[in-house]
């Protein structure tokens, strides 16, 4: 097979919000872990992908582009913000007029919107974790971002515990633009918002503020019933497409516990797992707001007013009976789920790979995951809860 040939269609629909990013050679790069199903699904040869060639593909050795976004964080809008840490190398060019889904390096280095004293790189924990829970995600139903790779790029890079190995995540998604790339547009004009809106694949401003609020309280919801706290549900971590992107600092309650926080960033709660749909329908208001220039403000409001009942159908829809979910001893069980990334369990595995170069216990855990309904995907001991306990995330990447 000879190198994909990717198509650049966000960039060339966008080119305001598009910098061009040059390639990027790691020499000591090393494939970690390949999703061989997810690659033939997109019709890459998985033997291709682990070649020398393949590899440095997968680094980002033809280069792509960094897109720019906006994006209320914790509360607080930045007016750009942008890819800081990733480039995206383009689309598979192989459905409709959109083009087909985007392939997206996170962890490849500096690009035009790295925050001031940031290396851009990546660190080979967070990037596992990306892995393998958007992968379970998938699993069980839920809307997600995929996992096509995890590399090592042979260089050590800074964190809070130390010098850690470098790492890239091989991102595959829909589409990778955020209500964050909507706010950004409303900050320079009204015709790239309706650049945005078609970049996205709506024909209106009403068309895709509907579509994103039923679309964000849906996909809360299948969190909710599973037990999934994202952690960071900044603005511009909400993909238009409604899939769940950035799993930086995400982590799972195994009982319905409404207060329940893990993200060492989020010290007031704003993120708790109870306030989700809160959060969800406050993200969607930023959307409404910055689309006012081209739709009209009571069209706006009207739709922002079907949030409670646009909420309750979706959790209806996943949850049935909402007294015995909140009354479960374990999510995953309670969902017919017999292997789920718990929270000690992952991060051990993560720790083992990063400290000590072992990922046994990361590609044991990754192989029952992706089968969470089979009992024999995974060994016994894999299957029984791990009880509350002291635990916090770190982004860290």
């Amino acid at each position: 097979m000879n190198q994909p040939q990717l198509a650049h269609t966000l960039a060339e629909m966008l080119p305001e919000m598009a910098q061009p990013q040059p390639g990027t050679t790691f020499a000591n790069a090393q494939l970690v872990v390949l999703n061989e199903a997810l690659a033939r699904e997109l019709g890459l040869d998985p033997e291709w992908l682990r070649s020398h060639d393949g590899v440095q593909w997968l680094a980002g050795s033809q280069g792509g582009h960094a897109m720019a976004y906006s994006g209320h964080q914790f509360g607080q809008f930045v007016p750009l913000l942008g890819d800081g840490r990733a480039t995206l190398l383009g689309n598979l060019p192989t459905t409709g007029d959109q083009g087909g889904y985007e392939i997206q390096l996170k962890g490849s280095g500096l690009t035009g919107f790295s925050r001031p004293g940031s290396d851009g790189a990546g660190a080979i924990g967070p990037m596992l974790r990306e892995y393998l829970v958007s992968e379970f995600m998938h699993a069980v139903g839920i809307p997600t971002t995929r996992s096509l790779a995890v590399l090592s790029t042979g260089q050590h890079v800074i964190r809070r515990q130390g010098g850690v190995p470098g790492g890239i995540v091989v991102r595959v998604a829909k589409s990778h633009l955020r209500i964050g790339s909507v706010q950004y547009a409303a900050t320079q004009s009204t015709e790239l918002v309706e650049k945005v809106i078609r970049a996205a694949g709506f024909d209106s401003p009403v068309a895709l503020l509907q579509h994103t609020l039923d679309s964000q309280l849906a996909l809360v919801a299948k969190w909710m019933r599973i037990g999934f706290v994202h952690g960071v549900m900044n603005t511009d971590n909400a993909a238009l497409s409604g899939e769940t992107i950035d799993y930086g600092p995400c982590a799972f309650t195994e009982t319905y516990d409404p207060d329940a926080v893990f993200s060492s960033i989020d010290a007031q709660g704003r993120y708790r797992f109870g306030h989700q749909p809160s959060i969800a329908v406050w993200n969607v208001a930023r959307l409404a707001e910055a689309l006012l220039g081209v739709m009209d403000q009571d069209t706006a409001q009207s739709i922002l007013g079907q949030a409670q009942q646009r909420w309750d159908a979706a959790w209806n829809a996943e949850v049935p009976n909402p007294e015995e979910l909140a009354a479960a001893e374990d999510l995953f069980e309670f969902n017919g789920i017999v292997f789920g990334p718990r929270n000690g369990m992952l991060e051990r595995a993560i720790v083992e790979a990063e400290r000590n170069s072992n990922l046994e216990p990361f590609l044991e855990l990754a192989r029952a995951t992706q089968d969470p309904f089979n009992p024999d995907a995974g060994p016994e001991w894999m299957k029984a809860p791990e009880g509350a306990f002291p635990f916090r995330t770190f982004c860290g990447t």
